[in-house]
């Protein structure tokens, strides 16, 4: 185990852990920080605790001090520019006329690097564009090509239920959505209705997957014989949230109905159980009738090509001596005489 403090350093970013043996600061203090690119100001969202060593990346870096007002008047300066340099890049993409859309501008805490966050749909020859941006700022520049997810997080905005987007206002990583989610929750599979701003299956689907899969994990599929209170009937629907299930249940006079049964009400069907027994009907059982079996059939073998010659030879022969021909002779059709 080891005691870390988790810091952020954009809204809505991920948590990144420091060990805070020099400093012990409390949930929203601003911190000054060690990182690989440099001293960089993130504020602190959680405070001393003990996580796993599997939780962390070595080597840990440090909490070098709390943001004091120059730290403070400096990260102002920082993100002044920030605007500066956005509009900047923007005339410049503009005056290249590059396929790109910039996003946002980042500027490190000691200005020693611009980094400019963009989508395109293809790769970009920005060289000129560097170019032109370096001498223009003299440090260091860093463009960043980003996704659609990416973008919707930097950008924000209002998603389908009204609120602010999960990925601008507390989702620090993005989790793997598919259509298989939408579909066990027995959602629209229009497009436009479980798509975000982004383009993309929303986020939100995620959340409650864990328990459709719980309660589907109990069930067979929808179409199979289950097991009620009040005989055995085909299952047509399942109520995840309300953990009930609609079923068409067969009655012993033939007739059918369907009824709203809790998950808990409901078995799974035996299948080495006999379709009459679960009506709860007896069926007489058929007995076996035997039949003769038909006679095999001859198997018809090929003679081997040694035989069917030796025989030939042997009619031959027989001809031969039938006929009184010596030496084995053949009569001359010419003659007139016919075998």
């Amino acid at each position: 185990m080891v005691t870390v403090t988790g810091v952020r350093f954009r809204k809505s970013g991920k948590v990144y852990y420091f060990n805070p043996e020099r400093v012990w600061p409390k949930p929203g203090d601003a911190v000054v920080v060690e990182t690989i690119r440099g001293l960089e100001i993130g504020e602190a969202v959680t405070g001393a605790r003990e996580v796993g060593d599997d939780q962390i990346v070595a080597p840990l870096k440090h909490i070098v001090r709390l943001a004091t007002e120059a730290d403070l008047r400096q990260a102002e300066a920082a993100n002044a520019l920030e605007a500066e340099a956005y509009k900047e890049c923007q005339a410049k993409i503009i005056e290249h006329k590059l396929e790109m859309k910039l996003i946002e501008t980042e500027i490190a805490f000691d200005c020693s690097k611009i980094i400019f966050f963009f989508t395109a749909n293809s790769r970009i020859d920005f060289r000129d564009l560097v170019k032109d941006l370096t001498s223009k700022y003299k440090t260091r520049i860093e463009l960043r090509q980003v996704g659609v997810r990416d973008e919707a997080k930097m950008l924000g905005g209002l998603g389908a239920c009204g609120r602010s987007l999960c990925c601008g206002t507390f989702l620090s990583d993005f989790q793997p959505v598919s259509i298989k989610m939408a579909k066990e929750q027995n959602l629209s599979l229009n497009p436009t209705k479980i798509s975000g701003q982004c383009g993309r299956l929303m986020c939100c689907l995620k959340y409650e997957q864990a328990f459709y899969e719980s309660i589907i994990k109990k069930l067979p599929r929808i179409g199979r014989d289950v097991v009620t209170p009040d005989g055995v009937g085909a299952l047509l629907d399942i109520n995840a949230l309300k953990e009930s299930v609609k079923v068409r249940v067969r009655f012993a006079d033939g007739s059918y109905d369907v009824r709203t049964y809790g998950v808990d009400d409901v078995q799974r069907v035996n299948p080495t159980q006999k379709p009459a027994d679960r009506d709860g009907e007896a069926e007489p059982e058929e007995k076996a009738v035997e039949r003769p079996s038909p006679p095999p059939e001859p198997v018809k073998r090929a003679a081997p090509r040694r035989a069917r010659g030796k025989a030939n030879k042997q009619s031959t022969e027989s001809y031969f001596l039938k006929t009184g021909e010596a030496d084995g002779a053949v009569p001359d059709a010419r003659e007139g005489e016919t075998p």
